[in-house]
């Protein structure tokens, strides 16, 4: 599928150090491990139909950062997304506004495209939908069932009978275990699976936590014939297939958002250790959580902030300068909740109206931009600290610099944030 042009990012003097991340799975501050100056990463993409949110650019800017910290390391990545463009929101929203599901899923990928290019996000060098890969999709179910990994339920209102991936099983046969991704107890586990997707009042399962592989048919439902029978496959397994398509077995960092931790990044774990005998990642990392009016943002609950209207006018009442949101986004640190308040946009942009005024100061005592390039590489090492980063800044381009180009370089360069005109 089509990305988006890449930007341009400029190369600084010297290098930074590889960033130390912390890693959900196991609690901890750690270097993922990366072989050869290569990194790759898979940050798992949205399902459109309500692209794109300020949650989503929030999620999307953390893993564009950590790319951008290792190309400043010296290391090259390989970065890989999906697209959900067949589940059951997308059809529901589809079927709420009389849209075609396929029309409603190409128009919001379209937007999110957009979205991502006037952020100058780094575009994934595979970006792949789930409705170009249901061959191979289907394929890693049957490995599951042929391990002996997966069970069909009867399902009399379709055509053949749903497919589940077999917990126990898996926990008794595999070198994986139910928390290897998300450290939960068990009434958690079975909370958040009902909450986010999951089936535990489904009779015919073997336990209330074991998710869907493949949906057969049903009247009514978008549907493929496959090696598995006629239906479509389940969410966990799409990136799991995705993934490791197309970037091997046992990648550097798997990224999104925080409320992926369980189900969805517990089970694409589960189903790649089922069918490879390899843990699917060295390192999960996830984006905290973003409120608006009191409420964490969804699209169940209305309380949207579209980047599209904010680049456009149509929520602040003037068109927003991508880098103000990308300056408000990341005064948050990415593993940290927080609220979105329109006052946010206009701290953002008075920071960066007074970023630019500041590289014009000509002070008789400027400081020394190799020793701001120096804070903002150690201040981005240690987990992405871009809120230091962005006070290192402050101080700096309040009292000037001595060599303004260097400092306007080094914030595009890492940041994403362009300060002088014609970047």
């Amino acid at each position: 599928m089509r990305t988006w042009t890449p930007p341009v990012i400029p190369e600084l003097p010297g290098s930074g150090e590889a960033p130390k991340l912390f890693n959900t799975a196991t609690g901890r501050m750690e270097h993922p491990a990366i072989q050869d100056d290569r990194a790759t990463l898979y940050v798992c993409g949205l399902t459109p139909y309500d692209a794109t949110h300020i949650g989503h650019a929030f999620t999307y800017l953390t893993f564009d950062i950590m790319q951008r910290a290792w190309h400043d390391a010296g290391i090259e990545t390989v970065y890989a997304q999906n697209i959900t463009d067949i589940d059951d929101p997308l059809l529901e929203r589809a079927n709420d506004t009389g849209v075609d599901w396929r029309a409603l899923a190409d128009e919001q990928i379209g937007l999110y495209r957009s979205d991502m290019h006037r952020l100058g996000m780094i575009p994934p060098a595979h970006f792949v939908a789930v409705t170009e890969a249901i061959d191979e999709i289907a394929y890693g179910v049957k490995q599951l069932i042929e391990r002996g990994f997966a069970y069909t339920v009867p399902t009399p209102d379709a055509e053949g009978d749903d497919i589940y991936f077999d917990v126990r099983g898996a926990q008794k046969e595999s070198q994986w275990r139910l928390g290897d991704v998300a450290p939960y107890e068990r009434d958690l586990l079975e909370t958040l699976s009902a909450e986010r997707g999951g089936d535990p009042e489904r009779e015919g399962k073997r336990d209330v936590l074991d998710p869907l592989l493949w949906r057969a048919a049903r009247d009514g439902e978008p549907s493929w014939e496959s090696a598995v029978g006629v239906g479509r496959p389940g969410w966990h397994i799409e990136c799991t297939v995705i993934a490791r398509e197309a970037l091997g077995e046992l990648f550097t960092v798997q990224g999104g958002g925080h409320d992926l931790v369980f189900p969805h990044h517990e089970f694409t774990a589960a189903h790649a250790t089922a069918i490879s005998g390899k843990p699917l990642a060295h390192a999960y990392c996830h984006a905290a959580l973003v409120s608006y009016d009191g409420h964490k943002m969804s699209k169940s609950r209305g309380n949207l902030v579209f980047v599209s209207k904010l680049l456009d006018g149509a929520h602040a009442g003037h068109c927003v300068d991508p880098s103000a949101i990308r300056l408000a986004l990341l005064a948050n640190h990415y593993r940290s909740e927080w609220e979105w308040f329109d006052t946010d946009l206009e701290r953002a942009e008075r920071r960066l109206a007074a970023w630019r005024e500041g590289l014009e100061r000509t002070p008789e005592e400027p400081a020394s931009a190799a020793v701001v390039l120096q804070q903002l590489r150690a201040a981005m090492a240690n987990d992405l600290d871009t809120p230091v980063m962005l006070a290192t800044l402050d101080a700096a381009l309040d009292a000037g610099v001595d060599d303004p180009c260097l400092i306007a370089n080094a914030v595009h360069a890492l940041l994403g944030v362009q300060l002088q005109p014609g970047e």
